[in-house]
């Protein structure tokens, strides 16, 4: 499995194509911003979008998602609790002085299961709310694409719309922390790290 990350955007937000060696369909999580490096790569690597998955709708994963799942007329899966996000963009938007999209048409509700299918990919969808109401973990094998739960050295803000300090440390500790020390975490910003490293030096966590 090849997980490209993209930091893009004025946050600078990771976003990240997914797919298999010597196979053309990928999957898009959180492709935001920046849209014509994605689109390139894409064309370069010869490959087919097949969905975009987002782990959650704050304005910096989702600024011109829409754009991009028209150009490939993309199904798009987001948790049902992030909804009222996706509707406020435009307010999202307001509040930062940028402008956006129109929200992406939701095609698909994310709920936790130990498997979701689509296409050749077979991931492990984790609901870890806290950061927003429905964010979600992605895990494929033992690569954990964790938005804006987890990150290297932190965990994700919660002073956000339903944000919930609390909730959320509860939630990595019983959703992410059980998983093996090998994990390896993608979050939606800054560099990767591992769930073993984050278990022991973690000083939210610890």
């Amino acid at each position: 499995m090849i997980i490209k990350a993209f930091s893009v955007g004025p946050f600078p937000m990771n976003c990240y194509i997914i797919f298999e060696q010597n196979k053309k369909d990928c999957l898009l999580v959180d492709p935001s911003d920046d849209l014509q490096i994605l689109e390139e790569y894409i064309t370069e690597n010869n490959l087919e979008p097949c969905a975009i998955i987002n782990t959650h709708a704050h304005i910096d994963h989702i600024r011109f998602t829409r754009l991009i799942q028209e150009k490939y007329r993309l199904p798009f899966y987001l948790n049902e609790e992030e909804i009222p996000l996706l509707e406020n963009l435009q307010s999202q938007g307001a509040m930062f002085g940028m402008d956006t999209a129109a929200p992406p048409e939701v095609t698909h509700l994310l709920t936790e299961t130990e498997e979701l299918q689509i296409k050749n990919f077979s991931f492990k969808v984790i609901h870890v709310p806290g950061h927003s109401p429905g964010s979600m973990c992605f895990l494929f094998g033992n690569d954990l694409i964790a938005g804006d739960v987890l990150f290297n050295g932190s965990i994700g803000r919660t002073d956000l719309y339903m944000g919930n300090y609390q909730l959320l440390i509860e939630s990595i500790k019983k959703k992410l922390l059980t998983l093996p020390d090998n994990v390896v975490v993608y979050p939606g910003h800054g560099p990767s790290t591992t769930i073993g490293k984050e278990r022991i030096t973690n000083p939210f966590l610890v």
